[in-house]
């Protein structure tokens, strides 16, 4: 141990973080009571209904998402975790997981948008990402559970620092991605900068938006069962209890209820990121309708021209129709 030199970083975060904590305590115990009212919301939204019902539900959004396949897997899944006795606390874990998610999304995807337009917050978001993406995700509970106790609260507020990286990277560089061109062409055409971020850049960068939106709910996940070891509750604290117990049977039933809903939400969320075909029948009629304009003549202002009827001379003109002759041409 260096005796000489020691430098006593950990003791300064401490007395900043317990300084926060004083100073701040309104706040957090507001966060506390908002997080702490929408997860029993939520869980109670999946947890009072028969599991069956929940299973429909999430089956029609996997059919939306992506088709027969995956809703019929998605099913099965679900059905696997009843049989094996995890449908409560997988309940508790999902709510978890989405609550999360969701609030790091409203948070990553704003983010992503301002490093895009400016290099400035750029610059100044990267080493933070870079700090949020390399800290071991353990070393989140702690100043989460001093300043939230214990409980499903400090689970989420660590997820949602630790999830929210790939969020922010991943919008930025969609949009930053968008060809410059078709940025340059909104610009000619008189586009506002809003109008061309809402209808030019947000469009074009979507999938790579949905992949930071999936990375979001994948390392979510990850750190809800993480979260176990500070009172969450769910599939977590059922992996903490079998590690404690060394308790094989029950360790493999929570890991696989894990894996069953990293799977349906990952299907599920990269299915809506994929571009949508056009139906069969809308597809043909528009072919038609542009090969019917395609074979329709037209004059140089691209107005139609008007064919003859078998009545009227061959040389006849648009001008020399009965509705335009005045009495001295008929006369005449």
């Amino acid at each position: 141990m260096n005796d000489l030199f020691r430098l006593p970083l950990g003791a300064v975060v401490e007395t900043g973080v317990r300084w926060v904590i004083d100073a701040f305590s309104a706040v957090f115990d507001t966060l506390a009571v908002v997080f702490g009212g929408l997860y029993d919301w939520l869980d109670a939204a999946l947890s009072v209904p028969p599991f069956w019902a929940v299973i429909l539900v999430v089956a029609a959004f996997a059919y939306w998402s992506k088709g027969l396949v995956l809703a019929v897997g998605s099913a099965v899944g679900l059905l696997v975790i009843v049989a094996i006795g995890q449908w409560a606390n997988a309940m508790d874990s999902l709510a978890l997981v989405i609550l999360a998610a969701a609030v790091a999304i409203v948070i990553a995807v704003p983010l992503g948008i301002w490093a895009a337009r400016n290099d400035r917050v750029s610059a100044v978001l990267r080493p933070v990402l870079d700090f949020l993406q390399t800290m071991p995700a353990f070393v989140y509970l702690i100043p989460a559970m001093l300043i939230f106790g214990v409980g499903p609260v400090p689970g989420m507020v660590a997820t949602i620092a630790f999830a929210l990286a790939p969020g922010v990277r991943l919008t930025e560089l969609g949009i930053r991605g968008v060809d410059p061109e078709i940025v340059e062409a909104g610009h000619a055409f008189g586009a506002t900068p809003g109008r061309i971020l809402r209808q030019i850049q947000l469009p074009l960068a979507m999938p790579s938006i949905m992949a930071g939106v999936n990375q979001v709910i994948m390392l979510s996940l990850s750190m809800v069962v993480i979260a176990g070891m500070v009172g969450a509750g769910g599939l977590g604290g059922e992996v903490v209890q079998s590690l404690s117990r060394i308790d094989i049977a029950l360790g493999v039933e929570a890991g696989l209820s894990v894996v069953i809903l990293a799977m349906i939400l990952d299907r599920v969320t990269s299915g809506f990121s994929a571009p949508r075909p056009r139906p069969a029948r809308a597809a043909a009629s528009a072919d038609s309708g542009a090969a019917a304009d395609a074979d329709r003549p037209a004059d140089a202002a691209g107005s139609e021209v008007r064919r003859p009827s078998a009545d009227e001379p061959a040389g006849a003109t648009a001008s020399d129709s009965p509705r335009e002759r005045t009495p001295e041409t008929a006369n005449a």
